[in-house]
């Protein structure tokens, strides 16, 4: 297939990094890169063999661009995305596809006006770890209805740890102006897009958070969450990026039995009948169901890469087929981190869908209170990721 002509918006941690897969793949042929730092723009750049640019807007008109990787501070994805999907360009959009959900639907509402100028447009966004082998298993037993009826699920992810130096690298970084949130925004995206995937969006949310417990920064870097669904399932939510060593588990609960996701190891607690039919018929009062632990295999886990998304992205492009995760879908999980947020910080429990523009209000007034003041984005320093993923 000929490669598609794209190009890298934003060159830090996430936008240097698409840049190494772009060059290597037969399937992208890597156009344009675009960073407002000149510095920075000169030491990615000069790497490879592209056009430079310090605008976007620019590099867009300019360039004979027909796709974009949005790799920029979060607030930046809407109107970049917009701007992109207006010309006519597919959008493949870093996580958070935007930092509230007002935003969110600006970006959904330009896609659904673009495409009926160009109906074969792609919007895309980064969530990896939908293509990794467990978590396609465990989609695959639940949607299959191996579990029956849900009843909880229990996420401890506690394993994004992040050290005071990671976080004054980035100006933009852990600010309410800059990032719009922390855990939440930042490294937990991945996990909430994971839940509402498996299980749905909740009806109603309780957020409990902690503002620069264990940091130098305004921001939440110390979250609990707790969802309640329609059909009376709860779900908890418990994350930090101050814990070390951290934990990742998952605790799936049904009628049928217990699926636990502990890193890379999984197993079935497998009931030999409903745990709700054997409450109503058994004639003892301390009777259990019976159950057996299988361990669930899966492939060697070649996903989770962000070039397998990309790479996805270009296929769809010259071939209509599906993508990973379309970009509109993000607004799931940037409506829990939000109602997480607005929970916290109004004491109330907050229904879904979220009111967006009750939410993008508090968000204005924790900008307009803001005190931390950080050096300039000439400052800011590109980090190893290999040891985040």
């Amino acid at each position: 297939m000929k490669p598609v002509r794209t190009g890298i918006i934003g060159l830090g941690n996430m936008g240097s990094s698409h840049a190494r897969d772009c060059n290597e793949s037969e399937v992208i042929e890597m156009a344009a890169l675009c960073d407002v730092n000149p510095d920075k723009l000169d030491e990615i750049a000069s790497q490879y063999d592209v056009q430079r640019y310090t605008d976007a807007n620019e590099m867009m008109e300019k360039a004979n661009l027909e796709a974009v990787i949005i790799a920029t501070p979060h607030y930046d994805h809407t109107p970049l995305s917009i701007s992109a999907l207006g010309r006519g360009i597919h959008v493949m959009c870093e996580k958070p596809v935007g930092v509230h959900v007002n935003d969110v639907g600006k970006m959904i509402d330009a896609y659904e006006k673009a495409k009926k100028s160009h109906p074969d447009l792609k919007f895309g966004a980064m969530f990896q770890q939908r293509t990794m082998n467990s978590w396609r298993k465990i989609k695959e037993m639940i949607d299959g209805g191996l579990l029956g009826r849900m009843v909880r699920a229990t996420w401890i992810v506690t394993s994004w740890f992040r050290t005071q130096y990671y976080y004054d690298t980035g100006s933009w970084r852990a600010t309410w102006g800059g990032e719009g949130g922390g855990v939440l925004l930042n490294q937990c995206p991945h996990n909430l897009d994971l839940y509402q995937w498996l299980l749905g969006m909740p009806e109603r949310v309780n957020g409990f958070a902690s503002i620069g417990k264990y940091h130098d920064i305004e921001v939440e870097d110390e979250v609990t969450g707790v969802f309640h669904h329609a059909n009376g399932m709860v779900g908890h939510l418990i994350t930090t990026t101050a814990e070390s060593p951290g934990t990742n588990r998952l605790e799936l609960v049904g009628e049928n039995g217990r699926l636990i996701i502990d890193g890379n190891s999984i197993t079935f607690d497998r009931n030999e009948q409903s745990m709700f039919e054997y409450s109503n018929t058994a004639e003892q009062g301390f009777g259990r169901v019976s159950y057996i632990t299988e361990t669930i295999e899966v492939p060697a886990d070649e996903g989770g890469l962000h070039r397998t998304v990309t790479e996805t992205f270009a296929r769809s492009i010259r071939e209509g087929s599906s993508l990973v995760a379309e970009a509109p879908e993000g607004i799931g999980s940037v409506a829990l981190a939000n109602a997480i947020l607005m929970s916290h910080f109004t004491g109330k429990t907050v229904d879904l869908p979220l009111d967006g523009d009750a939410y993008e209000g508090l968000l204005q007034d924790l900008i307009s209170k803001s005190t931390i003041r950080k050096g300039d984005a000439a400052n800011a320093k590109n980090l190893d990721l290999s040891d985040s993923f």
